[in-house]
């Protein structure tokens, strides 16, 4: 190929140098340029992270619902201290401690051997302090009778629902003994209009801390500008059975009544996913109110109903508990089936 210009020693390597640039330009125009795989600090941190599991909050939901565990492959009845978690007579077998570390071992060994300060975060499940001199546990969360004085006990929400069908409870109910913790008979009795002192129903509940003949009203000291506002007052909340002790009367081998004290699951069931009722605890309002009582605290936060309504204001404490509750009704897992309706205090349902 002959080029013009030949005869300008200067100009001619510029020609081949401009035509060497062109056809450098129309190759890689051709050939597209392999981009670098590397992300930079930026992009990686903008990936989603796999979540960290938290091991000092336990799951049932994982362990039951994912891995299809039964509930004995964790709990043993009885537990072997329950002998001395309630004493003498009081005693009955039952589940009175946390699963032993064999039950725990066979998935979460790396946990209990992680080098974490001052212990493995997991051993907070169940232990108090955490450490090698001192391996107290919490206070098994079913053993609501014992006095906790001595007991640390987790303050925790539980994850399951209690189902107690109240139809099938209406013909026959053990007589519980008053101020005792013993099972002492059997009666045949029905849910009907009757005496307060008669009535089954305290079998399992009772006004809890009642203002009786005191004139301080309410659980904490009010503001002294409170008015008509609202502020949690004595005898507003119902007891019901915190342990097995009532229930365990009628649901033991002797009495053969299913389900049987082993079957964990014929009671207590997880709660479903699905959205539940709202409830009116509101835990700033108790923080204000400086309310710290456990059991008013756990009865006020699966309440569904009005904390302003007072099982011992007024006339209530002259009614018989079947005027306002539908008890053939009332179903624990059914939380609509334990409100009452608004026409029982004479209003429109």
């Amino acid at each position: 190929m002959q080029l013009p210009y030949q005869g300008s020693g200067l100009f001619a390597p510029v020609i081949v140098v401009f035509l060497a640039l062109c056809f450098a330009n129309a190759a890689s125009a051709v050939t597209p340029q392999k981009r670098s795989t590397k992300r930079t600090g930026a992009q990686a941190s903008r990936l989603p992270s796999k979540p960290r599991v938290n091991y000092t909050t336990f799951s049932h939901q994982t362990h039951v619902t994912q891995q299809k565990l039964a509930c004995d492959s964790c709990h043993k009845f009885p537990s072997k201290n329950w002998k001395d978690i309630r004493k003498g007579e009081a005693a009955i077998p039952d589940v009175t401690d946390f699963p032993e570390h064999s039950s725990c071992l066979n998935c979460h060994r790396p946990q209990f051997f992680a080098r974490e300060r001052p212990a493995p975060a997991i051993c907070a499940n169940c232990h108090v302090k955490v450490t090698p001199r001192d391996t107290t546990r919490y206070l098994f969360p079913s053993l609501g009778d014992i006095a906790t004085a001595a007991h640390a006990q987790r303050d925790f929400v539980s994850e399951f629902q209690v189902g107690f069908p109240h139809d099938k409870h209406l013909d026959v109910v053990s007589y519980y003994r008053p101020n005792s913790r013993e099972v002492t008979g059997f009666v045949n009795v029905r849910w009907q209009e009757q005496k307060k002192e008669a009535s089954n129903c305290a079998v399992c509940h009772q006004t809890y801390q009642p203002q009786g003949k005191s004139d301080d009203e309410y659980v904490t000291p009010p503001p002294k500008n409170l008015d008509d506002a609202f502020w949690l007052k004595k005898g507003t909340f119902q007891t019901i059975p915190n342990s097995h002790t009532t229930c365990f009367g009628c649901h033991n081998p002797d009495m053969g009544i299913a389900p049987a004290q082993t079957d964990c699951g014929g009671c207590h069931k997880l709660k479903p996913d699905q959205t539940q009722p709202a409830h009116d605890f509101d835990p700033k309002v108790a923080e204000r109110m400086a309310v710290s009582d456990r059991t008013t605290l756990t009865t006020w936060r699966r309440r569904i109903s009005s904390g302003a309504f007072r099982h011992e204001g007024g006339d209530h404490p002259n009614l018989s508990c079947v005027s306002c509750h539908k008890v053939e009704a009332m179903n624990t897992l059914e939380p609509k089936t334990l409100k009452v309706g608004v026409k029982s205090c004479g209003g429109a349902e």
